[in-house]
């Protein structure tokens, strides 16, 4: 389906294409978000360009299955367009055998400071090097997710590495390849206008946005 579209998108190359330019050919002739990811947005484009427009009358993005009780509770403190890709992981990851909760997502400024005096100025091991304002937990970008075998949290495991594989796929962010303080159960979706900056110069934006009302994917 995706060089189906990419050929009626006739991009201006005149040779060979990699895989990110095909998507993005895809994602101009959608109308969707042009980012060379191949998320839970472009694929609802697709879904609802060959198959239906609609699911219950919502966009095919909105109408991905909930996930358990405990995910979903995390899931709803994320912004809308993170949502999807969080249960998108976690159908993911069943499929494939790997049974994954979303154990933490939306952290407000206090909560991120107080995880940060852990280690530090506060009893425990310190379990993250960004301050209130310095997370992407806390613009609602960013979820964690636990492996478990039946009812058993594990926080150790290999199955984490092939999470991980799954939500790249999705176009997420995942923290296991950062390059120090490496956070296999992290995932976070980069907006689109952040692509060609650090991380350093999204979180400084991403708090101006905050504080002037501005949205985070606008």
């Amino acid at each position: 389906m995706l060089w189906r579209y990419a050929a009626r998108a006739k991009p201006n190359s005149g040779g060979s294409m990699d895989i990110t330019d095909m998507i993005k050919a895809v994602q101009k002739k959608l109308g969707v978000d042009v980012d060379g990811k191949a998320g839970t947005e472009t694929w609802g484009a697709i879904f609802a360009a060959l198959v239906k427009p609609t699911i219950a009358g919502k966009p095919p993005e909105e109408a991905i299955d909930k996930v358990d009780d405990r995910s979903e509770g995390n899931i709803a403190t994320l912004l809308e367009e993170v949502r999807p890709m969080a249960r998108a992981l976690v159908q993911k990851a069943a499929a494939n055998g790997i049974q994954i909760k979303v154990i933490s997502a939306t952290r407000t400024f206090a909560e991120q400071d107080a995880l940060f005096a852990k280690g530090r100025t506060a009893p425990g091991s310190i379990v993250t090097n960004a301050k209130g304002g310095f997370s992407n937990h806390n613009f609602g970008l960013a979820f964690d997710v636990g492996v478990f075998e039946g009812k058993k949290y594990m926080p150790e495991s290999p199955k984490y590495a092939a999470v991980g594989a799954l939500g790249l796929e999705l176009g997420l962010e995942w923290g296991g390849n950062w390059k120090t303080f490496a956070d296999q159960p992290h995932f976070q979706l980069r907006p689109s206008w952040a692509d060609d900056i650090t991380e350093k110069a999204m979180l400084a934006e991403l708090r101006d946005r905050v504080a002037a009302g501005t949205p985070v994917f606008a």
